[in-house]
């Protein structure tokens, strides 16, 4: 039986160089579960969508990240590409929003490159992911653990390799979405971020 995402609204943070097909694919599945999605980016408008090392179609967003509350939304997409979270996880206004939803213990499904993110929200620590091959070691650098699978779901988050896994991300992502809110995944951040001085 499919999930219902009915009266929930999801965010996508991308911005220039997202891997179209990991945005496009995703958010069919999300609106086609019922859920309202909204592309969050650097600034509204246009941003470059890319084919890989292709520049393709351009994608409009909705709103800009500096004027969004993270409260707003039941849940956090992120699309990979190489240059689309490099570019992001360098913006401390789109850190503190990947990071909101970690706070609030709502689910965030990260794909590809995407979790470079979550390593500079400080939210990796501890967990079980996957990604893109190249940034394997950087997740373990900060404290994840690497596992090679299509997609792995740890307490709210889910992550998938690359291209190929979207429709076991999707699933996956839709089925995580579905449920909510995670207890244990707000306490698990709040005692895997170091302390600021």
């Amino acid at each position: 039986m499919a999930q219902s995402l009915s009266g929930k609204t999801v965010a996508v943070l991308a911005t220039d160089g997202v891997e179209l097909v990991e945005l496009t694919q995703p958010v069919k599945a999300l609106k086609d579960a019922g859920a309202v999605v909204e592309i969050v980016s650097l600034k509204a408008g246009d941003f470059q969508g890319f084919n890989h090392l292709t520049p393709g179609d351009k994608v409009t967003a909705d709103k800009a990240v500096a004027g969004v509350d993270a409260s707003a939304y039941s849940a956090l997409m992120l699309p990979g590409g190489v240059a689309n979270p490099d570019q992001l996880r360098a913006n401390e206004d789109a850190v503190k929003f990947v990071r909101a939803f970690f706070d609030a213990g709502k689910p965030v499904a990260a794909i590809c490159h995407a979790p470079w993110l979550l390593i500079e929200a400080g939210v990796v620590e501890g967990r079980t992911l996957t990604g893109y091959p190249s940034i394997r070691t950087d997740l373990r650098n900060a404290g994840a653990t690497v596992v090679d699978e299509e997609v792995v779901v740890d307490d709210g988050l889910v992550t998938s390799r690359n291209p190929d896994d979207i429709p076991a991300f999707n699933a996956k992502m839709v089925e995580e979405f579905a449920e909510g809110r995670h207890r244990g995944q707000a306490e698990k951040t709040d005692q895997a971020r170091p302390a600021t001085h």
